[in-house]
């Protein structure tokens, strides 16, 4: 089974008129999450803050749209709010998926547009992606030490409050210490590697993945090349060596699977998300065991979600 922390699909779906959850051109659908033995996919609804005036109007947009796939699949796909969905839906046959927001600058630093995302069925939130926003700054160079802002730090005790998962991938080296510092619930970094091997500010320390680690949270290995090595090419091999560093310096249970599908470009051996296996057979190869494999593809994720919602 695979728990996959993040894919940008809701985006494409919008901007692309007839293309639809059931079956696409891109690196997850339906029919691709059934042949992955998917269990949960996240679907982000990504906003670019640069780009759109009203963030969170556009992250109601995607949201709608989102609905709107879900019920025409709704033999085969369903929207959770509890951990308990997960397995009501697993028995009759169905995916699960989630509602995330990767940008927390869509509530518009109105902490009253948090709680109503949240009735909409939104889970999770990144708290930044790659601008400066109410809550906090991105990790770039420029901002790298900088942490939470006030507004941020009440965002994260309303999420804690509500049961939504705190994602601090894109999120600043200050805020993630900050996040590590107020939140009372094990939070995530939905798709980040191990900056040890490719130094990239997106990328976890040793010590924040340690960090991140004893607080019971998880990263998601990210696919994307640029993450990475310095490649244009997404090799299973190189996902593996992330693995591999990240299970020595911190453990098992901090490894989660977090694609970044549909975000991300270039060559990936792993085409989309049905070729998930070859990730499995590649870390088999390197002495991995069928727990740490299952621990590694949903147990961790699981273990998260139950714990914040």
């Amino acid at each position: 089974m695979l728990v996959d922390l993040h894919c940008d699909t809701v985006l494409k779906l919008w901007l692309h008129e007839n293309t639809h959850l059931k079956s696409n051109r891109f690196h997850v659908d339906i029919d691709k999450m059934k042949k992955a033995e998917s269990l949960v996919q996240f679907f982000a609804m990504y906003v670019d803050l640069d780009k759109m005036k009203k963030p969170l109007q556009t992250c109601l947009n995607m949201i709608d749209k989102f609905y709107q796939e879900v019920e025409i699949n709704s033999d085969e796909i369903a929207i959770a709010y509890t951990y308990d969905d997960i397995e009501k839906n697993r028995l009759a046959g169905k995916l699960t998926g989630f509602i995330t927001i990767e940008e927390g600058g869509v509530i518009e630093g109105n902490i009253k547009n948090l709680r109503n995302l949240y009735r909409l069925g939104v889970r999770a939130m990144t708290l930044t992606w790659n601008y400066e926003n109410q809550i906090g700054y991105p990790n770039t160079d420029e901002f790298r030490n900088k942490g939470l802002k006030p507004f941020g730090i009440e965002v994260v005790a309303e999420m804690n409050r509500l049961g939504m998962i705190i994602d601090v991938s894109h999120l600043s080296d200050g805020g993630f210490y900050d996040v590590l510092k107020y939140s009372q619930r094990p939070f995530v970094a939905t798709h980040s590697n191990a900056r040890h091997l490719r130094n990239h500010p997106r990328n976890l320390t040793d010590d924040m993945l340690r960090k991140l680690a004893e607080a019971g949270g998880v990263t998601g290995m990210n696919f994307c090349s640029w993450f990475l090595e310095d490649d244009s090419v997404s090799r299973v091999d190189t996902i593996a060596d992330h693995i591999v560093h990240i299970y020595r310096t911190a453990g098992i249970d901090v490894l989660a699977i977090g694609s970044d599908y549909d975000g991300i470009g270039g060559e990936l051996e792993l085409k989309d998300i049905s070729y998930i296996h070859l990730l499995e057979k590649c870390l088999r190869g390197r002495g991995f065991s069928s727990q740490a494999i299952d621990k590694i593809f949903y147990r961790n994720a699981l273990r998260v979600m139950k714990d914040n919602f």
